[in-house]
């Protein structure tokens, strides 16, 4: 088991935090590393069309401290892609990643997210266009199926012609969708999910880094993911108990740094945020992401009504968060912030 896992794992792929709408904006990005120096940050799904003829800057705004940090594209055209890839390098992304997994109607509608798992040919050719524009990695991320389609022998042929178009990562979230029937969350949901199939294509394509996503909660899962894929990726429970990150950077990743406290990262966001009101930006759009810093702990609750009151109100600035903070003085004793799980063996090894 220990030798596997030494060939397996991408360090630069063990632990992801997945892309998801309306949630990791740069702001979120910002606040969860500096909970975490090693995970690897995904932004919103972004389209072409957006990127193309939108507010560029705006779309492909990241802060220097993100990385590594990969952007997601929707879309389906080749030409379009490939550019999109190219001002995503520009810009100075770690990676692009296809979007090739979610169910909406309002994607199927654009011709992306996982109706295209019907079309691997163009997925395969978008691949192939944008590796021959760029330099950093191109990498998938799909479902196991669609609809009936959605058998072991299908997903190999999908997985074949990503990796002949130069494809080196996929990252399978382990659930099939229906694209019609199910809304966007029930297909997080109802669909089974199938962890083993995820295995399989691993075992069948040795030299792809495949990275395995769908209802994983804890580190003692992502531990166990690790035994059999490359890297886990972790959706809801990173940004609804954004603190679980804590214990990644030694756990997963054998980093012996000393971990932060919930206060520093609170203070370092602070700094971060002041910057951004500064230059406009409204208070509650960073201050959402903080909701559940305090998750589990004692005085979450306060945190969280404090934090709603005072700091999503029209202009609200700085002493709003600092209102927050002081709710929490009664609870300083008892946080346990800095108690981190002991790093298994195996995986410092790995």
């Amino acid at each position: 088991m220990e030798r596997n896992l030494k060939k397996m794992n991408n360090p630069d792929y063990r632990f992801c935090v997945a892309p998801m709408m309306d949630w990791t904006d740069p702001h979120e990005r910002y606040f969860l590393r500096l909970i975490s120096r090693r995970a690897r940050l995904y932004t919103e799904m972004v389209t072409t069309g957006a990127v193309i003829f939108g507010d560029r800057n705006r779309f492909l705004a990241f802060s220097a401290e993100e990385h590594p940090v990969a952007l997601q594209l929707g879309g389906s055209d080749p030409q379009d892609m490939a550019l999109c890839a190219r001002l995503g390098e520009d810009a100075g992304f770690d990676e692009i990643n296809i979007n090739v997994g979610c169910p909406s109607d309002r994607v199927q509608a654009g011709r992306f997210g996982a109706c295209l798992m019907r079309e691997p040919g163009l997925v395969a050719g978008c691949v192939s266009e944008m590796r021959a524009r760029v330099s950093i990695p191109v990498t998938v991320k799909c479902r196991i199926g669609v609809d009936q389609s959605d058998s072991y022998e299908e997903l190999c042929e999908f997985t074949q012609q990503m990796s002949d178009a130069g494809c080196e990562v996929i990252i399978v979230h382990a659930r099939k969708a229906w694209l019609s029937g199910l809304s966007p969350k029930e297909n997080r949901e109802i669909p089974p999910l199938n962890y083993p199939r995820v295995y399989e294509l691993k075992r069948q394509f040795p030299e792809l880094t495949v990275v395995i996503n769908g209802g994983i909660t804890t580190l003692d899962q992502v531990s166990r993911h690790l035994f059999q894929v490359d890297g886990v990726m972790v959706g809801r429970a990173a940004y609804q108990n954004p603190w679980s990150l804590q214990a990644v950077d030694g756990r997963i990743f054998g980093d012996s740094r000393t971990p932060v406290s919930r206060w520093d990262v609170l203070d370092s966001y602070k700094s971060y945020i002041g910057r951004q009101l500064a230059s406009g930006v409204p208070l509650k759009r960073m201050a959402r992401h903080l909701l559940g810093l305090f998750h589990g702990q004692p005085g979450a609750r306060v945190w969280r009504r404090t934090l709603s009151e005072c700091a999503f109100r029209s202009g609200a600035g700085i002493d709003a968060l600092e209102a927050a903070e002081r709710s929490m003085d009664p609870f300083r004793e008892s946080d346990i912030e800095n108690v981190v799980d002991p790093v298994p063996r195996i995986l410092l090894n790995a």
